[in-house]
């Protein structure tokens, strides 16, 4: 290819240059000259469309741009045309940009969020041009006629996409300093001039000029023989790095041999620098109509609310005025839960693109580290055994071992706990060869060897068959050991606990002891069977003493915050509780394809994973699953700003867990907002410069200060001990006040908070380990977070039993975003409660927690405004603290029927035919809301219903009982402790579930039950003695008994089936209350007027 000349384009505000092949550029040329032309920026040939017109860049001065370099410049560049600076729109097959949400002239639907589908090419295609512009400027013979190498002239290694990036934006302070390019003017390669110079000859010699005035030149290294290895090393990498692209020719295909660097099949097969995940819109064809409904659905309640307000019931206007305050609360209940729900999404990852780019052939793994959390309080509640199983299946995750640390928090400080991970250590060395070995799931052997499945399946090895029945023996070996140990701590001795050396045992008074630190794996040499490397395992119990405040499971987990970075500082950390094993092996790996993608994953404070159960009988009559919350609900929510944290299966960022806010996005210019034009804002545009440019001046000053705190903190010299770790801060009162502005917020751990700097993680290699373990002891001391932000701003969040709603809700008030991740193969499986007294108490500890929110300062309804969360997460949050409230209006609404069945009257008058119309047509939006749900969400009839009916049971007791002890904890500090549930099941059948223990909890419904029950005999008693006329009243009181009845059929089912686990208690006192209100209200009937007797004359003559 032959060119006229050469532009040296530079952008002063990036200290960067360009080399464009150049034509005749100052001519404006027609569409059809440049049939046939050349790129005037890398010289290939201008491609020709589907319409066998030439591709034009540019409708204003058709400059020619192949559409690689174009779509480059529109991403990378300044979106403008090289010649005419008109901004470039885009055209049909190109990917949608910043800035092009005012063109909605070009429907291309297929390509518009087509990211990287030509990333590789573009960036390689332009780095070809501009390295063989720096490398032959000015070399005479080894340049063409243009003075410039052509990308045929060049081998594979010169493509490199990491050059450095010559585009007319701001300058990029992640570029490092010797990759800023050098401004070189074009007389030096006997090119031609298309603008003048202020040069009067151009044969005067010029030394090259660098960006940064500086720095002197022999820094940039040009011309040096450091620059030469350089290019050199980068000739490496990329060779390095094409070597994992697999290219397929015509004939056969093969590796890719450097022969043909602009083959256009190239940035296909690149996977490895494609997106990591991608979302998955929900069919039109499914949201749609289910968004059409709910606009009907709130059209219909106008209608419902408009008739039920203007008709009151006059003879009965307690019963009417009761149902219209329970009714209007429920429709505001409804649209709390609905409207988070309007953006559902999906999403799928791509796990092969994950290893493309951060595992090379040849090389160690670039994947980020992961500390693992394992949380257990109560041995003798969270058996020992179901931990060990969580522990091993953590161990045998696949993910590179030296990027695995599990922490395991025993809040307990029980021996049993201690010894069975001791067990638990010596059993993985065995077990996870195997599982790695022959890609067994899931890893915890419990569940792997009670799988009612053909093991054999996809099984090639040839001794697969004898090894696994090998390890199922050692299996069964370990678990005896382990129940030994169960066994042997149901009674303690009268000295306490002592350990094998005759030490006794520190955690024996569980209230006052020292923190204990125990690394069982991962140090001294101990591999598995085969010689490989094991991930770390560590023992945490935190110190505990009288007189301080522990904050249960939140500070436990603060604990291992503190401690997990002074020992291994994993970037990125995943909590699960002890009954949660990892279900699937790739789990760790699914959520790094959101963390770790370049291109979203700086956003992303957590990723949640749902919850799933073992254990749990296919009726799932208690809706342990709670199907409909993690399919339907948190999908809605991963639309707008992510779903919940809901206290297990998550995969944090550390640096969101210690308070930073989430990386500002600048908004588009020309733009008032993100989602309206400029002119849509003129009204009020004022007033909103005005609170725009104080929350600026508010922004930058906080910035400002935080600068000012990390450049105190640079020079904290890494491998001292103590406080010699910040003696590189200067010792003026301008640097300890940032200091000590660290030290109030993480606490007085200088290594803590050197960590807390590192957004990449790593510890300080030179530091001893005992002074690693001695600062890992301080960290989780009983008084360490006093007069410290922790509980507060940093780590997870106190003032409720519910932790982790209040810890996500705090996150994404700071502006993060979180995803929500269902792999194919559920990633982690947990075991539900067994029986209904277990699960009720478990509801119980949940509303608890949304009540304590609700009364404290951080109440969505009023805190977090003008941050980062969005209105309808907001709405979601507001739900999630308001619904044990809405117990009140449920036990009233299921008390009227009984009241109606008594009284004979109802809540409604006489219903004309618009009123029949009118809850006609909300009971089908009600069915059709539901059904629809169901539809886009997966969700079956079956788990739909039994979500329903558990509402109600919940609402009835748990949600009631929490509202009270919320009340009575908050307004006069009355602590309820709540009681951690059963961990354990039957193995052998499902009885268990059905079984009913004592408890408070099971009184309100029962009663609900049995007064509806006789509710229902009196009505039909009444209507049979009182002729044919009264039964069409009845009918619509019988149908509201009976939906409150269908909804307790669990209880009604327990007892019926099973009388002989009924407590008799629980009956005793459930028909005493029943009989006492059914003789007071015979007795008192409140609800019916008060008029005298109606006295007739009955026409007799009594004389």
């Amino acid at each position: 290819m032959n060119t006229g000349g050469r532009l040296v384009a530079g952008s002063h505000n990036r200290n960067e240059f360009v080399v464009i092949n150049a034509d005749e550029i100052g001519r404006v040329k027609s569409i059809r000259e440049l049939s046939g032309q050349i790129c005037q920026i890398c010289g290939d040939e201008v491609e020709i469309t589907v319409d066998g017109e030439p591709f034009v860049a540019c409708n204003e001065c058709a400059f020619p741009v192949c559409r690689p370099c174009y779509e480059y410049e529109r991403r990378e560049g300044n979106q403008a045309c090289p010649q005419c600076k008109t901004r470039y729109k885009r055209l049909k097959g190109s990917p949608r940009v910043e800035g092009d949400e005012e063109e909605d002239d070009v429907d291309d639907l297929d390509n518009e969020f087509d990211f990287g589908s030509h990333d590789s090419m573009d960036s390689q295609h332009v780095a070809e041009a501009m390295l063989s512009a720096r490398l032959n400027i000015g070399r005479g013979s080894h340049a063409n006629a243009s003075g410039v190498t052509m990308p045929s002239d060049l081998d594979s290694s010169s493509l490199n996409p990491e050059i450095p990036l010559l585009t007319y934006h701001q300058e990029d302070a992640e570029i490092a300093s010797y990759q800023h390019a050098l401004i070189v003017p074009p007389f030096l390669g006997r090119g031609k001039r298309i603008h003048p110079m202020p040069f009067p000859d151009s044969s005067m010699s010029l030394q090259p000029r660098p960006m940064d005035p500086k720095k002197d030149l022999a820094v940039y290294g040009y011309g040096s023989v450091a620059w030469k290895d350089r290019m050199e090393e980068w000739k490496k990498r990329q060779n390095s790095r094409l070597q994992v692209v697999k290219h397929q020719g015509e004939n056969g295909g093969g590796n890719y041999d450097g022969d043909e660097p602009d083959d256009p099949d190239l940035p296909k097969m690149d996977e490895g620098r494609q997106p990591l995940s991608r979302k998955l819109p929900i069919s039109s064809s499914k949201i749609n109509p289910y968004r059409l409904i709910i606009i009907a659905r709130l059209v219909i309640l106008g209608f419902f609310f408009h008739y039920r307000l203007l008709n009151p019931v006059h003879d009965a206007y307690g019963l009417w005025l009761t149902s219209v305050i329970c009714e209007i609360w429920f429709a505001l209940s409804w649209i709390l839960d609905q409207f988070p729900k309007w953006y559902p999404i999906e999403r799928e990852t791509y796990l092969d693109r994950l290893s493309l780019r951060y595992e090379k052939e040849g090389k160690p793994s670039e994947l980020a580290d992961v500390d693992i959390f394992v949380s257990t309080v109560d041995p003798l509640k969270e058996p020992p055994l179901i931990t060990a199983n969580t522990v091993l299946s953590i161990l045998a995750v696949d993910y590179p071992v030296d990027k695995v640390a599990c922490y395991v928090s025993d809040d307990g400080a029980a021996m049993l706990t201690f010894e069975a991970l001791s067990e638990t250590s010596e059993f993985a060395r065995k077990w996870v060869p195997f599982c790695k070995k022959f890609n067994i799931e899931p890893r915890a052997p419990e569940w792997y060897f009670c799988q009612k499945i053909d093991y054999l399946k996809d099984k090639v090895h040839p001794v697969f068959v004898r090894e696994r029945r090998a390890m199922k023996r050692e299996y069964e070996e370990f678990k005896v050991r382990i129940n030994g140990l169960v066994s042997m701590a149901q009674k303690v001795p009268e000295e306490g606990w002592t350990m094998q050396d005759g030490t006794p045992w520190p955690g024996n008074d569980v209230r006052d002891h020292p923190g204990m630190i125990q690394v069982l794996l991962g140090q001294n040499g101990v591999c598995d069977i085969e010689g490989n490397e094991l991930p770390r395992l560590v023992y945490v119990s935190r110190e505990k003493r009288p007189g301080f405040d522990h904050h249960k499971k939140a500070g436990a987990m603060n604990a291992l915050v503190r401690v997990s970075a002074i020992i291994s500082n994993a970037p990125y950390l995943l909590n699960v509780d002890c009954d949660h094993y990892i279900n699937n092996s790739k789990a760790i790996r699914e959520a790094m394809c959101f963390m770790m993608d370049p291109m979203s994953g700086k956003n992303i404070c957590y990723v949640q994973f749902p919850q799933r159960f073992d254990g749990i009988d296919r009726h799932d009559r208690y809706s342990n699953r709670n199907v409909v919350f993690f399919d339907i609900n948190m999908k809605g929510l991963d639309g707008i700003q992510g779903p919940i944290y809901v206290g297990t299966g998550c995969v944090f960022r550390r640096q969101a867990l210690y308070g930073y806010d989430a990386p500002v996005k600048k908004k588009p210019s020309g733009k008032t907002c993100n989602c309206w034009p400029k002119w849509c804002c003129l009204c009020c545009g004022s007033r909103k410069e005005n609170s725009e440019a104080k929350s600026k001046k508010e922004i930058r000053k906080k910035n400002r200060e935080t600068s000012t705190q990390i450049h105190a903190l640079e020079n904290v010299e890494e491998g001292i001990e103590g406080k010699e770790l910040l003696s590189g801060i200067d010792n003026e009162k301008s640097s300890l006040i940032p200091q000590m502005k660290f030290e109030k917020r993480f606490g007085q751990s200088p290594v803590f908070i050197a960590s807390t700097l590192l957004e990449t993680g790593g510890v300080p290699q030179e530091v001893s380990s005992a002074s690693l373990l001695k600062e890992a002891i301080h960290v989780i001391s009983c008084g360490y977070e006093d007069k410290t932000e922790w509980g507060k701003e940093v780590g997870w969040i106190y003032g409720s039993v519910t932790e982790d709603i209040l810890t996500g809700f705090k996150m994404h008030c700071h502006g993060w975003r979180s995803v929500y991740c269902i792999p194919k193969r559920p990633a982690f499986k947990g075991s539900a409660p067994i029986n209904l007294s277990d699960r009720l108490h478990q509801v119980l500890r949940w509303a608890l927690g949304s009540v304590e929110i609700f009364l404290s300062r951080h109440c969505p309804i009023w805190y977090g405004y003008r941050c980062g969360l969005k209105w309808l997460e907001r709405l979601s949050y507001i739900n999630s603290v308001v619904y044990p409230w809405t117990s009140i209006p449920l036990i009233a609404y299921c008390t009227l029927p009984a009241v109606c069945l008594f009284t004979g009257k109802f809540i409604i008058p006489e219903i004309s035919n618009y009123a029949s119309i009118v809850f006609m047509a909300l009971f089908i939006s009600i069915a059709a809301t539901g059904i629809l749900e169901m539809r886009w969400g997966g969700v079956g009839i079956d788990d739909w219903w039994r979500n329903e009916q558990f509402w109600v049971i919940g609402g009835a007791s748990s949600h009631l009982f929490a509202l009270f002890q919320g009340l009575l904890k908050v307004l006069f500090g009355v602590n309820t402790d709540f009681t951690v549930t059963s961990k354990g099941g039957d193995d052998e059948g499902f009885s268990e579930l059905y079984l009913f223990k004592w408890t408070s909890l099971l009184i309100p419904p029962m009663t609900l039950l049995i007064i509806n029950i006789i509710g229902v005999v009196i009505g039909i008693s009444g209507a049979i003695n009182n002729g044919y006329e009264t039964w069409g009243p009845l009918f619509g009181k019988l149908f509201f008994a009976f939906w409150v009845i269908v909804h307790l059929y669990p209880f009604l089912k327990g007892f019926l089936g099973k009388q002989d686990r009924l407590p008799t208690i629980i009956l005793v006192w459930s028909v005493l209350l029943s009989s006492i209100f059914s003789l007071l209200w015979v007795r008192i009937n409140p609800f019916v007027s008060k008029g005298g007797i109606p006295l007739e004359v009955c026409g007799l003559d009594c004389d």
